[in-house]
């Protein structure tokens, strides 16, 4: 039985010519190859958009902090200002 397969004709079994069938594999793995180098450049956009919102949360955070000091600041002034006044 296995001999029987041994002689069988290169390709045969997949009902192809091989010139198609390489084009067409060609094709197919040109597409992919495309596919795959779009993806690789998405996940490097992403990237470095993800990395300039990282930066811009951490001046957020910094930039509420300072406002929120501030508004502390001014509500111990003001605060003062009113335990000045006489009830």
């Amino acid at each position: 039985m296995h001999e029987i397969t041994l002689n069988i004709a290169p390709y045969f079994l997949t009902a192809q010519n091989f010139s198609n069938y390489s084009v067409l594999m060609n094709t197919e793995l040109a597409a992919l190859e495309d596919k795959i180098r779009q993806a690789a450049q998405l996940c490097r956009q992403l990237r470095e958009e993800n990395n300039e919102l990282r930066q811009q949360v951490v001046k957020l955070e910094s930039d509420r902090k300072r406002l929120a000091e501030k508004i502390d600041g001014a509500r111990s002034r003001v605060e003062n200002l009113l335990a000045r006044f006489p009830e």
